[in-house]
């Protein structure tokens, strides 16, 4: 019977049993300080669109931009007067991985900011791609691919994902690195992805094992510092340790979706002694505006009267659920299962739990 409730209500409620208890490889627990990317943008012009490209009386910048490019081609269109639609003004946008050199290429993602209708078809032209210091580290430029598409008739149009904005791969260079001698630190400091003080504690325990005593120290519950000796390799020490593994702890948490329904208890959820009812109280309230038509040939005016009818239904006395000082998580699920109760009902369940103070964990809402 257990059985059968439960599988009945894992759409609804995941229990997350066995994440607390799993081991987790260090270089998933971790992030190392300095070892990052860097974001580029650019701004740049797709050419080639079929008729689908700014209306540049409502885009002037996508002109000068046109006019400055073919400028620097050695054509002068500064007395010319053209209405082209097959130009579009994008922002092109891309991560740059740590460690990157020159010649490596990465993938550029391109979007409209002017009043395109469609990317289709469209070619990047070669665009310089800056940090936040103002310096160029990349030039994209090549083909767009679009994942949408716009079709559209005499009388009706549809528009499936997004035409106005795609991706190049590999569609842009590097030319510039970052300059970062790595291998000339004599310490790093480990960041944690969720900073803990037991976490952090174990993984200070867990390298002075494998590294030997006082080449870890834990800073704070996001911090745990690596310390290398004079006659080691930073990468050989990281490549080494990045796949210790260890048993993070984790809060306990329930996480609620109010949108979709979804809950995700942790597995260190506790509870106390509770009872649970779901009743089938159930109001409806309607509004029936009438007319009131003044009397013929005065000079009166139609007045609307409200009208509201409410109906009220209190069915069968809802069932209560009792749950004891000694109740685990599986308890609680079978007892809201046991209920009949909906993703909505058991969201307001765990709500009004953890205000009587039942619930002993953090309560996420998204």
């Amino acid at each position: 019977m257990i059985k059968r409730i439960l599988s009945a209500f894992t759409a609804v409620l995941l229990f997350t049993g066995s994440v607390g208890a799993a081991d987790v490889r260090l270089k998933d627990l971790v992030t190392i300080e300095g070892v990052r990317s860097n974001d580029l943008i650019g701004y740049g012009l797709v050419v080639g669109l079929n008729g689908s490209g700014d209306t540049l009386r409502n885009s002037p910048y996508t002109e000068e931009a046109l006019s400055s490019l073919l400028q620097r081609l050695g054509v002068n269109v500064s007395d010319e007067n053209f209405r082209p639609n097959n130009i579009a003004a994008v922002l092109v946008t891309a991560s740059l991985p740590p460690f990157a050199r020159a010649g490596s290429e990465i993938d550029v993602t391109v979007s409209s900011i002017g009043d395109a209708s469609d990317l289709t078809g469209g070619t990047l032209v070669m665009t310089p791609l800056t940090a936040a210091n103002g310096e160029v580290y990349a030039v994209a430029q090549g083909p767009v691919l679009i994942s949408g598409f716009t079709a559209e008739g005499e009388a009706a149009s549809i528009t499936q994902g997004t035409p106005t904005a795609g991706v190049i791969p590999e569609g842009a260079r590097v030319e510039r690195e970052v300059q970062f001698n790595f291998g000339d630190l004599r310490k790093v400091d480990l960041a944690l992805k969720n900073p803990d003080f037991t976490t952090a504690a174990r993984i200070e325990d867990a390298l002075n094992i494998a590294l030997g005593t006082g080449s870890a120290q834990m800073l704070d519950p996001g911090t745990v510092v690596l310390r290398f000796m004079d006659n080691q390799s930073p990468a050989r020490v990281l490549s080494r340790i990045e796949s210790l593994t260890l048993r993070p702890d984790t809060p306990a948490r329930v996480v609620i979706d109010q949108r979709s329904g979804t809950i995700v208890l942790g597995s260190e959820v506790k509870l106390s002694a509770v009872g649970i009812a779901q009743g089938n109280l159930s109001i409806a309230i309607a509004e029936t505006p009438i007319a009131s038509q003044p009397g013929p040939f005065s000079e009166g005016e139609t007045v609307p009267l409200p009208r509201t009818e409410i109906a009220v239904t209190d069915g069968a006395p809802g069932n209560v659920g009792l749950i004891n000082e000694t109740a685990t998580l599986s308890d609680l699920v079978a007892a809201l299962n046991a209920l009949g109760v909906t993703p909505r009902e058991i969201i307001d369940i765990l709500k009004t739990m953890k205000t009587a103070g039942a619930l002993h964990a953090e309560l996420v809402l998204q």
